[in-house]
Order: C-alpha cells, then sequence, then structure tokens
C-alpha cells in the first residue's frame, strides 16, 4: 500500500510492556497477502520502550504503521482498543495483541468473505499455539464453529458461537457498523472481549462464519509475565469476570435473550468457573471465602435448568462453593482436575450414593450430590483411581519423607484386607526409566488408608540427566492382591523451605545436580531436575545458549524426527501399509486359527463354541484369540493378541482361518489362502447391511468399499432360510459361501430343550449361585438392542421403565438380570441390588439363557435364539413405531410373527409378568411356529458340522 493509498483494513495493535515481540506482530500484518491494511499500534503508557519500538516501527513504514499512545495506564485491554477504532482509516477493524500473530492470508480471506455476504461481522478459527510445549502443541478455538463457510441472519441461528467463541482478535469488523452502535470496549476490567463480543454479536444484522485460520494466540505457560489467562489465582480476575458477565446478563435480559442467557449461564457453570476452582486448594481460607461471596452473590441468580445441564462433577463443585463446604469441595476440585478420580469417600443411603453425607436434608441438594449413574458403587478396587492425599512433606540432602491418604470410597477396601505399597519414581518422558522405593507403613483407619514412605532418592534415583529433567511420583496400593495406582495430590501441603536435595544424574551432573518437588498442571507431586550449584548453572547456561544455535537446532530437529518415527510406527496409516505390503507376504501358518467374537470385545458367541468343539475333539491347531481391552475371560490355553497390535496384524496376515462372527478391521485385506468362516451374530428383524437406511444414502465409492469388506467372507453360517432371504441378499453374498448349519453357540441350547422335553429337572448351573439368586426366585433376563441416532451414532441406554420401581413390585417374586447391548452400558443403583442384576460384562449370554425362565426383549436377535428352549418371551416395543418407521425398518411385522406378546406400554409389561404362567401357555402355539420358520438348521450338532467340514484334516474348504 503506497502512501497515498486509503487502507481497507484498519488493524489495531495493543502493547503494553512488550517491546521485544510488538515488531513480530506488526510484521505479521504488514506481510499480509491483502495490502490495502494498515496498522494502529496503540500502547497503554508502558513503563519500557514499547512506545518508543511502536514509534520506530511508524517511522520505517510511513503510510502504513501508526502510532498512538494513552496518557496513563489503563489497566486492561480495552481502552487501547478503543483510540484504536477511532483512528482507524480502513473501511473494516481487527484487533491483534502484541504478544501474537495475523495468520498471512487473514485479512484477504475475512475481508473478502465481508464483501461477498455484506455482513457485519466476520469471524474465522483461532488457532492457541503453545510456544513452549515440546511437542508442538495447539488448540484450535472451538474447531466445531467453523467447519464449513455459513451466513447468519442472527446470532440465534447459532447460540453456541455467542457462547463459546467470546474472542474479539479472531474477527473483522465493519467500521460503519462499531460507530453506527457506539461498540466500545469496557474501560478498566479483564476479559473486555467478552461483553465487546456480546454487543457485537447481537447488534450485528450479518455474521460469517470462515474456516480458515486468521489469528494464532501465543500462549506461554512459563512465562514469568503472566497473561489475563494464567492469572485467574488473583481475586481481581474473578471479580472482573464476574462483573462483565453481570453486565451481558443486563443486556441478554434487555433484549429478551432468554435461550441465550441459559445457554451462558451453563458455559459459565462449566468453564469459567471451572477454571478459578482448580486454584483454590492451593489458596487461603480468607482468598476462599472471599471468593465464595463473589461467586454466591452471581450465582445465586442463575435457573435450576443451568445446573441440570451440567456433568454430575460439575454441579457438586458448584452447589458446595455456594455451601462454602471447603473439605467437601476441595476434594471435588481433584475429581474435576481429574475426572477419572475417585475422591470422595462417598455415601450410601436409601439405596442411592451420594458425593458426601452432608446437606441431604435438602432436597435439592439430594440431586446434585447423587452420582449413582456414575456407578462408583460397581467398581472394585483395581478399576478405580484413588485420590491420595499427601498430608506432609519432608526433604534433607538424602531424600524425602513422605506420608499421604488413600480415599476408601464405599468401603471398596475392606478393613480386614491385606495391604502393601511401593512409591515409583518414573520419568514423565515415555520409554525411561522408573525407580521404586517400599513403602514402610500402610494402615486401614475406615473411609482411608494412611501410609508413610522414605525414599533415599540422592543414592537410589539415579537420572540420565537433561533429557529425564521431571519425574512423576505414584503409589501403587496392593489389596489383597488387586493392584490400583494413585496419583499423590499436594493440596495446601507446603514443599518449601527444606535442605538441597542433591542428585547424580549419569551422563553428568555439569548441567544438573538437585532435585526440586514441583505440582503438576493436575495438582501432582513431581520432581525436576535443575542446575543448582554454581558449576552446573554455568554448564547449563552454556548449553542452553549453544542450543539456541545451528547445532541446537539440528539436534532438535534430530529429536522431533525420532519422535515422529515412533509415532508413525503406531499409526494405524503405517500398520495398515505394513500390513499390506509387508506381512502378507509371510508365508501362511498352517492350522493357524485367529478367533474374534464382538469386535475383540468378548471370549464368547458361535466363535467359542468352535473353538471349544475343536478342543473337545482333540484337533492339532494353533489357536489365537482377539481381545480389545482386558484379556480377562479368554482363554488361557490359547495365545492371545490385541486388536490391532503387530502381533494381531501378523497373525491375521498368517493365518490359515479367520472366524469371527462380525468383522475384522475393515481396512484389512484377506490372502486368498486364507479361509475366512464367517459365523455372524444374529438372525434379523432389523434392516441389515444394503437394506440399511444408512448404506442405501452412501455414495458409489463407499458402497464399493463395503463390498469389498463384506467379499472377504469365504463362508457364511445361517440357522434359517429366513436368513438366506434377508442377511445373504442385503450382504449382497453369492449362494456358494452360505452354510446352513445353524448356529454353534446354540447347541447347547437345543440340547437343554432336549432334556427337559424328556422329563429332566431345568439346571440352573453355578452361575445362579454366583450371582446370589435364591432358589424360590424365577429369574428374568433384560436383554434389549443398541438403538441409533440419525447420524448412526450410538444412543446411550436408559432402561426404559424405572428398575426401583420394577424391584420393588416384583422382588419377591422374580430376580430381573439386565444385559445392555455390547454397544451400552447400564448402571444400577444399590436400592435394587440382588433384586435387579447388571449382567452385561459377562462374555457369554449363553449361561444367561439357560438359567433365565423368561425373556425380556424388544427388536433384538437374541429372540431367535431364546426360543430355542421354548421359555416364555415378552416383547417390550415401547418405541415400535419409531423403530421400525424411523430408524431401522424391519424384515417382518414383529406383532404378527412374535413368539409372544408384543407390549408398548409399561403396565402391560407388568401384568404379563403378573400372570408369566398365562402367558406361557398362550403363546406356546407361536413359539413352535416360530421356531419352525427363524431356527430350522439350529439342531444342535452346528459346532461339529463345522470342525468336521473345515478343520478336520483333509476337509474340503
Amino acid at each position: 500500500m503506497s502512501e497515498n493509498t486509503e487502507p481497507v483494513v484498519s488493524v489495531v495493535v495493543i502493547v503494553y510492556n512488550d517491546a521485544e515481540r510488538l515488531p513480530t506482530a506488526v510484521q505479521s500484518v504488514l506481510d499480509q497477502t491483502l495490502r490495502s491494511v494498515e496498522v494502529v499500534i496503540v500502547d497503554d503508557h508502558s513503563p519500557d520502550r514499547s512506545f518508543e519500538v511502536a514509534q520506530e516501527l511508524a517511522a520505517a513504514h510511513p503510510g502504513r504503521v501508526r502510532a498512538y499512545q494513552l496518557p496513563e495506564n489503563s489497566g486492561a485491554g480495552g481502552e487501547p482498543r478503543n483510540l484504536g477504532i477511532t483512528k482507524c482509516a480502513g473501511q473494516y477493524v481487527m484487533f491483534l495483541d502484541s504478544d501474537d500473530v495475523l495468520e498471512l492470508n487473514a485479512c484477504r480471506n475475512m475481508l473478502e468473505a465481508a464483501q461477498r455476504t455484506g455482513a457485519d461481522m466476520v469471524s474465522g478459527l483461532c488457532v492457541r499455539t503453545f510456544l513452549d510445549s515440546r511437542n508442538g502443541k495447539i488448540d484450535k478455538w472451538y474447531e466445531w464453529l467453523y467447519r464449513s463457510t455459513r451466513t447468519l441472519e442472527s446470532v440465534h441461528e447459532l447460540p453456541d458461537l455467542f457462547v463459546f467463541d467470546t474472542l474479539s482478535t479472531n474477527k473483522c469488523y465493519r467500521l460503519d457498523f462499531l460507530r453506527e452502535n457506539d461498540l466500545r470496549f469496557p474501560k478498566g476490567l479483564l476479559y473486555e472481549d467478552l461483553l465487546f463480543a456480546a454487543r457485537a454479536y447481537l447488534a450485528a444484522r450479518r455474521i460469517t462464519l470462515i474456516p480458515n485460520e486468521v489469528y494464532y494466540w501465543h500462549v506461554r505457560e512459563k512465562a514469568k509475565e503472566k497473561s489475563v489467562t494464567n492469572r485467574r489465582h488473583e481475586l481481581t480476575n474473578f471479580t472482573d469476570r464476574i462483573e462483565i458477565h453481570r453486565r451481558i446478563d443486563g443486556l441478554l435480559r434487555e433484549g429478551g435473550h432468554d435461550e441465550l442467557r441459559l445457554a451462558k449461564d451453563i458455559k459459565f457453570l462449566k468453564h469459567d468457573l471451572v477454571l478459578h476452582l482448580r486454584d483454590l486448594p492451593f489458596r487461603d481460607q480468607e482468598f476462599r471465602h472471599n471468593f465464595a461471596e463473589l461467586a454466591r452473590g452471581y450465582m445465586s441468580g442463575m435457573d435450576d435448568a443451568a445446573y441440570d445441564a451440567l456433568l454430575p462433577i460439575h454441579r457438586i463443585c458448584a452447589y458446595l462453593l455456594m455451601q462454602e463446604d471447603w473439605p467437601n469441595l476441595i476434594t471435588a476440585v481433584d475429581t474435576l482436575i481429574n475426572r477419572s478420580k475417585v475422591s470422595s469417600t462417598l455415601t450410601e443411603r436409601d439405596g442411592r450414593v451420594y458425593w458426601c453425607a452432608e446437606h441431604l436434608d435438602d432436597p435439592r441438594a439430594r440431586e446434585i450430590l447423587d452420582v449413582t449413574e456414575l456407578g462408583y458403587h460397581t467398581h472394585t478396587v483395581d478399576a478405580m483411581l484413588l485420590r491420595n492425599a499427601l498430608t506432609s512433606y519432608g526433604q534433607d540432602a538424602k531424600g524425602v519423607r513422605l506420608s499421604g491418604r488413600i480415599t476408601n470410597p464405599l468401603g471398596v477396601i475392606p478393613p480386614g484386607a491385606k495391604l502393601s505399597a511401593e512409591l515409583r519414581f518414573k520419568a514423565r518422558r515415555k520409554s525411561l526409566q522408573e525407580f521404586a522405593f517400599p513403602v514402610r507403613e500402610v494402615e486401614h483407619h475406615g473411609d482411608f488408608v494412611d501410609w508413610s514412605a522414605d525414599a533415599e532418592l540422592a543414592s537410589r534415583l539415579r537420572p540420565l540427566g537433561f533429557i529425564d529433567a521431571v519425574w512423576d511420583v505414584r503409589l501403587v496400593l496392593t489389596v489383597d492382591g488387586k493392584k490400583t495406582t494413585t496419583r499423590l495430590t499436594v493440596g495446601d501441603t507446603p514443599l518449601e523451605g527444606h535442605e538441597r536435595l542433591r542428585s547424580r544424574p549419569r551422563l553428568t551432573r555439569l548441567i544438573s545436580d538437585t532435585l526440586v518437588p514441583e505440582i503438576s498442571a493436575k495438582g501432582h507431586l513431581a520432581f525436576q531436575l535443575v542446575a543448582a550449584g554454581a558449576v552446573s548453572r554455568r554448564s547449563r547456561k552454556a548449553i542452553d545458549q549453544a542450543l539456541q544455535g545451528p547445532p541446537g537446532a539440528v539436534a532438535r530437529a534430530g529429536v522431533r524426527k525420532a519422535k515422529q518415527v515412533r509415532k508413525d510406527l503406531k499409526s494405524g496409516v503405517t500398520k495398515i501399509r505394513a500390513y499390506h505390503e509387508v506381512l502378507l507376504k509371510l508365508p501362511v501358518r498352517k492350522g493357524t486359527v485367529v478367533f474374534e467374537s464382538h469386535l475383540g470385545k468378548q471370549y464368547s458367541d458361535s466363535p467359542r463354541a468352535i473353538y471349544e468343539e475343536m478342543r473337545r475333539q482333540g484337533l492339532n491347531f494353533t489357536p489365537i484369540w482377539s481381545y480389545a481391552g482386558n484379556p480377562e475371560g479368554f482363554p488361557k490355553d490359547a495365545e492371545l493378541v490385541k486388536r490391532w497390535s503387530w502381533p494381531y496384524l501378523r497373525a491375521l496376515a498368517q493365518a490359515e482361518f479367520w472366524v469371527d462372527n462380525q468383522s475384522y478391521p475393515i481396512k484389512l485385506a484377506k490372502r486368498p489362502e486364507t479361509t475366512y468362516i464367517q459365523t455372524w451374530h444374529g438372525s434379523a428383524l432389523k434392516k441389515m447391511g444394503f437394506d440399511s437406511p444408512e448404506f442405501r444414502t452412501k455414495t458409489k465409492d463407499q458402497q464399493a468399499a463395503q463390498q469389498q469388506i463384506l467379499d472377504r467372507f469365504d463362508h457364511f453360517l445361517v440357522r434359517t432360510e429366513h436368513d438366506v432371504r434377508t442377511l445373504v441378499p442385503a450382504f449382497r453374498l453369492p449362494e456358494s459361501k452360505v452354510v446352513r448349519s445353524g448356529y454353534p453357540r446354540n447347541d447347547s441350547l437345543v440340547a437343554a430343550w432336549k432334556k427337559e422335553t424328556e422329563g429332566a429337572v431345568r439346571d440352573r448351573g453355578p452361575l445362579a449361585e454366583e450371582l446370589g439368586i435364591p432358589a424360590d426366585r424365577r429369574v428374568l433376563l433384560y436383554a434389549p438392542t443398541f438403538r441409533s441416532t440419525a447420524d448412526g451414532k450410538v444412543q446411550k441406554f436408559e432402561p426404559p421403565f424405572d428398575v426401583e420401581e420394577f424391584a420393588d413390585r416384583f422382588g419377591d417374586r422374580y430376580v430381573l438380570l439386565m444385559r445392555s447391548h455390547y454397544l451400552n452400558s447400564v448402571v444400577l443403583p444399590p436400592s435394587v441390588r440382588g433384586r435387579v442384576i447388571d449382567v452385561s460384562g459377562m462374555h457369554d449370554v449363553t449361561p444367561l439363557y439357560l438359567m433365565a425362565d423368561a425373556l425380556i426383549t424388544d427388536y433384538s436377535s437374541v429372540m431367535f435364539d431364546y426360543a430355542l428352549l421354548d421359555r416364555p418371551i415378552l416383547f417390550f416395543a415401547y418405541d415400535l413405531d419409531e423403530y421400525v418407521n424411523s430408524l431401522r425398518g424391519t424384515y417382518f411385522d414383529l406383532t404378527k410373527h412374535a413368539p409372544g406378546p408384543v407390549l408398548q406400554e409399561k403396565d402391560e409389561l407388568y401384568a404379563a409378568l403378573d400372570d408369566l404362567a398365562g402367558t406361557d401357555i398362550a403363546w406356546a402355539d407361536a413359539r413352535k411356529r416360530f421356531v419352525a420358520e427363524y431356527g430350522e438348521y439350529d439342531r444342535g450338532d452346528a459346532a461339529a458340522q463345522i470342525v468336521d467340514t473345515f478343520f478336520r484334516r483333509g476337509s474340503k474348504k
């Protein structure tokens, strides 16, 4: 832009005490691909050379850069920007902070969008870049708002924009729009962006969003001078935030924007408040009280609906803050920061689990403190991450003396348990060293387990030095042989004021010689390896300077490259490529069979039945079972490989047989020499494969890719001609691949039915005793299928009836076994303990079928299996019309073909259970017809057929 050219875009750059970084920010504007841009620098009366640097930049770029200074410091970013607005000569205005930069094309992209759409303001993607992160960490600011270009006639079309993107700096404003609406930043208040953005959103007649990156927000977490967002421990910071929110509330109230007000309150409780709560464990009592006073004064006016929209832990923290219940709040904040941690001892009352025993006389408190749905009461100690609060810390030249208190929620650690523990110090960087120290005292004290330990770090912890500078501390507690790992929460335990703790790194003591305790970002104890001695400090400084030069750049590049190589080796893309280019070229291992059930989540179903039949017949083969997550429950006499691991990929590549009931990873091809036996996991009521709605809407390329997956099947097991009419064409399988054997998993069901018809007494088996089912109770199995959302995602499972009401009504007659679909999970309240039992975690459903006196289901394929037992089946199809017409669609009318009553109301279900014997008799003929039509090949010998056909030596494949 020449001196005589009028600018189109003015960028206001504000600066305070930042002379060093100001030129970089200004240069990012001067380098814009849009040339008609001017820079208006406003200095907030800095004590350093910021204004002099601004004047120098203006002198170096006449006509493009102008510099101004406030007569006195305003204390916040609002006033400098306001002055900048009055000095702008462009038609559009943008804002930039002196420690950030604009993306190269930011002005051009935003201007073009504004001119094309006539928008009053254009907003683009802000990217937070963490400059002191080793791994180049970035965070795209609410990226989901900017996935595509869109223009809004009102911010009400996208309330999330108003609520979440409250920045002023990633936006371009029409200057006349700002002046016509007198849009200015508040004076002398932090978080001025929030109010300015709110006023702009509400005033704008048209807003355009673009998916382009426009603004790079530089975050320096370790900077000596903290930014506003990194000074949340200062009470004035929270005071200003509250005042800004009050002013926004006034705007929304005056304009009648109730929907936006509720959404903003929810965001305040979920985000703004949480940012400050994280610091409370480290603040003194006076600070905490003053903070609570401020919060209570503002939050008391919020609608209960805002609390109801929160996660349980957010609700709990907000409520306990209002009550100033510091003991319970501080522990709750630990869980707020570390979501999987159980920080409270919890309390069970009236069959529900609550965060704490206090406040339960208040009905509203009961609602807020109820954490039953989180399922803490269902977890064993080895499945819990427990709070371990550091209670004392001592240090001398040799080592540290530590004491702590581990939370014992709901008595999960029993009083008589055998306890032991050890402290583990592990370098934070992966694949480095770990050192263990025994814990000398571990004592059970009811709601807590107390421990003490000495760790001679000076002599026994030998870091390499420099590359393993940070060491995390964990305590591993063993309870009757089960282990749980805890982190040491520091809280208000002082770590300072102790004798220097010396360290002897293996590489050299010239660059680090001391271990210093510190608190991690999550509030846990860690140790930093530093240079404290004079020699170490001089050596470290020299090395740090060297690392800034060319040799350091080469070294850093080498480290980054090594890290990337390790990352690439673990990536799915690399594994898929290696599988096809390398592993598939390895020779087939004759006799090797890879088994998988439900994507590796279970040892169950027909693959299990075939495997056990092969074992029963004593065949010579090499079995490999795939597991996902935890290998517990899988056979110990087979090789176990984790799904998607390198051993798993190699096993699939070299196997002679694949046997599963769903699908091996869709991107892995099957070699011609491998035989894929697809046992499938059930006959179909709901539309499947290419018959389902989501498949019909896929593109030709997507359908072709799906067909390639299905073409891997060499043999497809069916149990009925209904499968041949439905599943086979839905998967576009040729007749030659169909095996009319029945399902191997159902052999035991057929055998049980035959015994009962011959007069044998029904045998519940040992499982009934394991589950604690009384002999005088009949057993009901509730096994529903999953529901999908419109976009194909799995809906969260909620029982369609009140389980507590069910238990109270039928608990003296029935025990209800609840088995959610393997894609779902369920949490039952303690109040139904022994009367309703969650059996979703059991791998194999067959023992449950055999034990159950009746089945309750909906549209699940379990109906086809259970019908073989000729026992009552009740169909609780509470959403029948929606499921059939809106969700999946079905192959036949359930109401006409069901082997039991189809019930849509809870009262109908309860009435049928009240007269289960009558229901059994009334539907006996229907069950026989159903089995004849949908189970004709289930004769009890399916597993033997498959083994004889495919796995006996010399058999024809």
